[in-house]
């Protein structure tokens, strides 16, 4: 299928990028620096600069694809994330960029549209499993972009077209900048989990996320949540990623202090989420190559170790 893809060059992107050729699919994938598109060629993707804020210029860069992968995003960095300002262009990603794709998208005739979003938004689950059905947060307005930009993503799916949206965990693997970040604080006996140990939290590496984008081209439309199969809980998580990096016991930071630092917005980060990705796996036939953190933060280590040592 041919393909026009946003976020390939991210945390997710480059995995992704390279499970979709050798899937066979022709891939045309958004590149800002001459850089991120060399090593878009090399993986054998079409390279392409378009402004995803200028619906004229999008439709341009969709025209001829059969579907659409929105998976671009902007995650401030943890130092600049309690404040709101940091999150515009992250937010305006997931609703003006989303709208722009789906216009482009639905008058240039593409068939499929697959969006990217988090599992974040469910409300407090305590050691329930939460599905698609769950309850989300739709009240705090850290949320409502997200929120906003599945609608948007699913207003394509009408005339036989398919609209997919992906609640994805947290992100995790050998090379992305929430890796990066763990180790730093983990040098310090800190840690970027917060909230109470017994809490659950849903994750998925970055490889899990990559083959899980390609079964998405197929699927029914509807939203689905894809993380690990077994969330761990906060304790269960940090000392998985202690153990796979040398550390000893590393500290949760605690609610109350995230509640100080951000607000109510805090529940995003310290909710307990225990989120079942059952309903994708029916719908696909997919399975994460990590069932849980324990063997994906394992395998990160070793990749990692394997990148230095070469």
């Amino acid at each position: 299928m041919k393909l026009f893809m946003t976020g390939a060059t991210g945390a997710i992107g480059p995995a992704t990028v390279e499970r979709l050729v050798a899937a066979g699919h022709e891939v045309r994938a958004v590149a800002r620096t001459d850089e991120k598109a060399a090593r878009l060629r090399a993986q054998g993707a079409e390279p392409v600069t378009v402004d995803l804020f200028d619906a004229t210029a999008v439709k341009e860069a969709v025209a001829g694809a059969e579907g659409v992968l929105h998976l671009a995003t902007n995650v401030p960095e943890t130092r600049r994330a309690a404040k709101a300002a940091a999150w515009e262009q992250h937010n305006d990603l997931r609703t003006t960029a989303t709208t722009h794709l789906v216009n482009a998208a639905r008058d240039t005739g593409a068939r499929v549209f697959v969006k990217e979003s988090i599992t974040f938004s469910y409300l407090d689950g305590g050691s329930d499993w939460l599905d698609e059905d769950a309850p989300v947060d739709a009240e705090l307005a850290m949320m409502k972009p997200t929120l906003d930009g599945e609608r948007r993503a699913l207003d394509f799916a009408e005339g036989g077209r398919r609209a997919v949206v992906l609640r994805f965990g947290l992100f995790y693997g050998p090379n992305n900048r929430h890796t990066d970040d763990a180790l730093k604080m983990a040098r310090r006996r800190l840690s970027t989990v917060a909230g109470k140990p017994r809490s659950y939290m849903t994750s998925i590496h970055n490889e899990d996320v990559a083959t899980a984008v390609v079964a998405a081209i197929d699927a029914p439309t509807g939203v689905y949540n894809v993380g690990d199969d077994e969330p761990l809980t906060r304790r269960e998580y940090l000392d998985a990623f202690a153990e796979a990096f040398g550390f000893g016991r590393l500290i949760i930071a605690p609610a109350w202090l995230m509640r100080l630092l951000a607000g109510r917005a805090s529940r995003v980060l310290t909710s307990s989420q225990r989120c079942s990705n059952r309903r994708f796996r029916a719908a696909t036939g997919w399975a994460p190559q990590y069932p849980s953190a324990r063997e994906g933060w394992d395998a990160a280590a070793r990749a990692r170790k394997a990148s230095a040592d070469a």
